[in-house]
């Protein structure tokens, strides 16, 4: 695969685009998407994470990308339009830890989230799918599709909490950015196979 996508500037929290809901996609094809995905792609390679939304690069549209190893070491990599999350936690439960996000840049916070999950979403091509996801794709899943609908994983944390992590985010934000800018010089021929 060639070098492919330029990474983006990264929304961070307190920008508007980032605490309303996106606008769903009604036009597929990768004419008008293919660009847009690599680019993510790029960008979340360069910000080190699991996933990354698309307002999360300045854009309105309900759009993520994902990359991640999970715990028993399988990767999991894909995007998905018009996402939706159904839960099963009567019979699985939550699942604790700690979570993070590249639009609050350099802090964490304990944050139960459902232990399994269904994805919902769209292809490329505007095909309907599902994911059946557990533990760590079913976090990245759900916090993905929440950016969607203008909810920062901060929101759901008590308010001390809320304002701890995002006062630690202001402390760490210049070393978080040395270290994109310095992955940003280096990005791979291959990023994704998505």
């Amino acid at each position: 695969m060639a070098s492919r996508g330029t990474p983006r500037r990264i929304t961070e929290y307190g920008e508007e685009i980032l605490h309303r809901p996106c606008q769903p996609v009604t036009e597929f094809g990768a004419d008008r998407w293919a660009a847009l995905l690599d680019d993510m792609f790029a960008t979340l390679w360069v910000a080190n994470g699991c996933g990354l939304a698309a307002n999360q690069v300045d854009v309105d549209a309900q759009l993520f990308v994902y990359d991640l190893t999970d715990e028993d070491g399988i990767r999991h990599v894909g995007h998905a339009f018009n996402p939706t999350i159904t839960t099963a936690a009567a019979f699985f439960g939550d699942q604790d830890g700690s979570e993070g996000c590249l639009s609050v840049p350099g802090a964490y916070a304990p944050l139960a989230r459902p232990a399994r999950v269904t994805l919902h979403a769209q292809d490329l091509d505007g095909r309907h799918f599902t994911v059946d996801a557990s533990d760590y794709l079913a976090r990245c899943l759900v916090h993905e599709t929440q950016h969607l609908q203008g909810q920062v994983y901060v929101d759901h944390l008590t308010p001390a909490a809320r304002d701890q992590a995002l006062a630690t985010s202001a402390r760490e934000r210049a070393t978080v950015m040395k270290r994109r800018a310095a992955r940003s010089a280096v990005v791979p021929a291959e990023i994704a196979d998505h």
